[in-house]
């Protein structure tokens, strides 16, 4: 039985190759590093450059987070030729925090919504405490035929609203979490092929592990807590989630 990281931050402190390889040891065999920034972003590039010459399987993705949204853009668009790169994002918006005044969110995640869909890649969306203007924002510039909500936070109408764009769910830690029973609802209605799991580490530690530093290797956890919800075995969610995340991504 075989895991995918479909998300989480190997350069972020805390985090780095020694947990890749602590993860690969547990069966989690391939990992996507995410970029946040364009710092960050050639950051994860050189991660994965790194990890491959070590033996591991590393992937990266190049996008501005909303937190980040007021840096702009500048420079994004070269680093998606790097081969290491498989997507744009993380992007989005983030109304809970608002560390980027908000028209500024929506201007630079509809760039990036742009970006995905010019260069047929994947788009990885982040979206707290915004799902009328995510929606709005995908809706108005074009939802790219491969979009997956990260981390995703919402309950069954948020999760419907998702599917019915043609976006594959990304389920994190927080389907363990004693006040998700919104987003434990949602892991049961999303079709198998359109399921990931991510741990977002160094983030949301999963159950039992809340309150450390979140390990690439704990992604097991979060599709174990996915398959129980669903009654069936963990086998039946690695597989297919090692499918939904080799196709979406297009990892080879």
């Amino acid at each position: 039985m075989s895991w995918v990281d479909s998300h989480c931050h190997v350069a972020y402190d805390g985090v780095g190759l020694a947990a890749v390889e602590r993860a690969r040891d547990a069966g989690v065999t391939r990992v996507v590093t995410i970029g946040t920034d364009v710092a960050r972003t050639r950051d994860a590039i050189a991660a994965v450059r790194d990890g491959r010459a070590r033996g591991l399987a590393l992937w990266a993705t190049a996008g501005v987070h909303p937190h980040d949204a007021s840096e702009g853009t500048a420079g994004l668009e070269e680093l998606l030729a790097e081969p290491e790169v498989v997507a744009v994002g993380e992007c989005g918006l983030d109304y809970h925090y608002d560390h980027s005044p908000r028209d500024v969110q929506r201007e630079v995640f509809a760039a990036q919504v742009e970006l995905a869909r010019r260069h047929r890649l994947p788009l990885v969306v982040h979206t707290r405490d915004a799902w009328d203007d995510t929606f709005a924002v995908l809706d108005d510039v074009g939802v790219p035929e491969r979009t997956v909500i990260h981390c995703f936070t919402g309950g069954a109408d948020e999760a419907r609203a998702c599917l019915d764009r043609g976006a594959a769910l990304s389920f994190s830690g927080v389907v363990t979490f004693k006040n998700a029973g919104g987003v434990r609802d949602a892991a049961v209605l999303c079709p198998l092929d359109r399921l990931l799991v991510e741990t977002d580490a160094p983030f949301l530690a999963p159950v039992p592990h809340r309150g450390r530093p979140n390990e690439p290797a704990w992604v097991a956890v979060v599709g174990e807590a996915v398959a129980a919800l669903r009654g069936v075995s963990p086998t039946v969610v690695a597989d297919a989630t090692w499918a939904t995340t080799e196709r979406v991504f297009g990892l080879t």
